[in-house]
């Protein structure tokens, strides 16, 4: 419920601050009080947009803040989901700078406009003679029978078992295109795999591959190269090995003169024991390279082979080819498995079927057993309201469509006038008669589910005497159990309320500004009996206005 309000340079309000109890509340004025401009703060509040003629004073900003204590709603979830900072006693503050900027907080966090607007119809519900839209839509009349046929936990379930569905069937068809796309993909993709196997990639290294090429293409250089090297080292009269091993024996001489030429001689034994390893790894090699044609050819076309591959799939190593070469298979693999997913996938699906269809059925038949009741309750409210020949033909029939709330098609059939043909809401009801069904409505729902706020802003035009006492009486009840605001012009109405606020303008420095006070005992009895007898108050009209506020 609202429980405060406080608004700050808005349209003709300088600065208002009002509190309000539970129940109803009654909001009165002249016309071109002001009472339009209470609502537009508030629809602030609730979401709409906003620009700089909502400003009094152009060079201040404007500041509107409500708090509504909110514990009886179940908004936890809805405040975790949009990372608000939950409270029992939650405050919503909007700000128009004088920029023309706007600013909303819940709970002192930033809030975005749609968020605020999705709070806000949790909230606060503003009900006019030219706001009953609500009530010939679909949605909001398979809410008003599934709350008075206590089905809404039925209807979760479906919705839950209904996610899954729509979820599974999406993954179907994912499923299905991949058949078709792997369908027209498989034949260039058995032959591009076929091509990769044959390459037999596994445990092949490139940089081997051409190491080995690179010496077989060039045994004769090799050989030739080894065989000159060893002719260096061991020729008789020049080689290597003969000079050094002179060498070593001139160093034995130094040795035998002076020990300090040890360690030199040591050196050069040393190098003379490597060389001499040297020289026999050479002759070693030559034995091993030999010219192999045969095998220069395999490696040459297996190297060509590779290199082919790699440009034709666009990579540089062998283990990119052999990544290609496993999503082929998988591909494949898949292709060839893919009907029995398919089969496993249509059989899960089924099985949600048969649970949504079982879940509906349930539905249907709770929904068909509460619209006697639904239909008695308005058609019995009605007729206090001066529609005593008002009649109702709710149509409930199965189909076999998975709907978001069940499998079943709503008819809201009126009649307002005895004899006259049934037809839908819009259609057969005028404004005012769509109002009052809407009142009766929502006094029903009241007893079922806990409300927002319901603000009704004279909602009672065009009604009068005995219609507008039983109009009050409703809303009188309603407050019982919520809290009910009426802006109304009729003092039936305005006697039932728990609250009284005027709302009024004053002419002060000759700036307008209009102001919203809530009225004492006394004050209440003279506001009624000026809306029963006009400005000037008669004795009759106050005593008239006393009775009433007994009644």
């Amino acid at each position: 419920m609202l429980t405060q309000l406080s608004i700050k340079n808005f349209a003709l309000i300088d600065s208002l601050q009002v509190k309000f109890d539970k129940g109803l509340t009654i909001i009165t004025g002249e016309t071109g009080a002001g009472k339009s401009i209470l609502l537009g703060g508030l629809a602030l509040i609730l979401g709409k947009r906003a620009d700089l003629s909502s400003l009094k004073d152009t060079t201040r900003k404007c500041v509107i803040e409500a708090e509504f204590a909110i514990k009886k709603y179940k908004l936890k979830h809805f405040f975790e989901t949009h990372d608000l900072d939950y409270d029992q006693h939650t405050i919503i503050r909007r700000e128009i700078l004088p920029s023309g900027k706007s600013r909303a907080f819940v709970n002192d966090v930033p809030v975005r406009l749609d968020v605020l607007n999705a709070l806000g119809d949790r909230l606060i519900d503003i009900h006019s003679q030219h706001q009953t839209l609500q009530l010939t839509d679909n949605q909001f009349q398979f809410q008003v029978i599934d709350t008075l046929a206590n089905v809404m936990e039925e209807v979760v379930s479906y919705q839950t078992v209904l996610s899954e569905y729509q979820k599974n069937t999406k993954a179907l068809q994912t499923i299905r295109q991949q058949q078709a796309d792997l369908e027209k993909e498989h034949d260039y993709n058995m032959f591009l795999l076929k091509e990769l196997e044959e390459a037999k990639l596994e445990g092949l290294v490139l940089e081997d591959l051409e190491t080995q090429y690179e010496r077989l293409n060039n045994a004769e250089d090799i050989k030739t190269n080894l065989s000159a090297s060893e002719q260096l080292l061991s020729d008789e009269q020049v080689g290597i090995l003969n000079l050094l091993s002179e060498l070593q024996i001139t160093s034995g001489k130094l040795v035998d003169i002076a020990p300090e030429f040890q360690q030199l001689a040591e050196r050069i034994k040393s190098s003379y024991i490597e060389l001499d390893d040297i020289f026999s790894e050479i002759v070693n090699l030559q034995g091993d390279v030999e010219f192999n044609p045969e095998q220069l050819e395999e490696i040459a076309a297996k190297l060509q082979k590779i290199f082919d591959l790699q440009k034709k799939h666009n990579v540089l190593s062998i283990e990119e080819l052999q990544s290609i070469q496993f999503d082929l298979a998988e591909k494949a693999e898949v292709s060839e498995n893919i009907d029995e997913v398919i089969q496993a996938k249509e059989k899960e699906l089924e099985a949600f079927a048969q649970q949504l269809k079982q879940l509906a059925a349930t539905i249907h038949q709770k929904r068909i057993a509460g619209i006697p009741l639904l239909t008695e309750q308005l058609e019995t409210m009605l007729a206090t309201l001066g529609m005593p020949n008002a009649r109702f033909n709710i149509q409930l029939s199965q189909t076999d469509q998975f709907y978001a709330n069940g499998m079943d098609d709503l008819q809201f059939l009126f009649a307002a006038n005895k004899g006259g043909n049934f037809n839908e809401l819009k259609k057969a009801a005028s404004g005012g008669e769509l109002s009052r069904v809407m009142l009766c409505i929502k006094a029903i729902l009241s007893k079922y589910m806990q409300l927002p706020t319901i603000m009704f802003d004279e909602i009672d035009t065009g009604v009068s005497g005995e219609v507008a006492n039983k109009m009050a009486k409703i809303m009188q009840n309603m407050g019982k159990s919520m809290q009910v605001f009426s802006i109304t012009h009729l003092p039936q109405i305005a006697a039932k309320g728990k609250q009284h606020f005027k709302v009024y303008k004053q002419d002060v420095n000759e700036v307008t500004t209009t102001y919203l006070k809530e009225l004492s005992d006394d004050e209440r009895v003279r506001e009624i009996a000026q809306m029963l007898s006009g400005a000037k108050i008669l004795d009759s009209a106050l005593a008239n206005a006393k009775e009433l506020l007994k009644s």
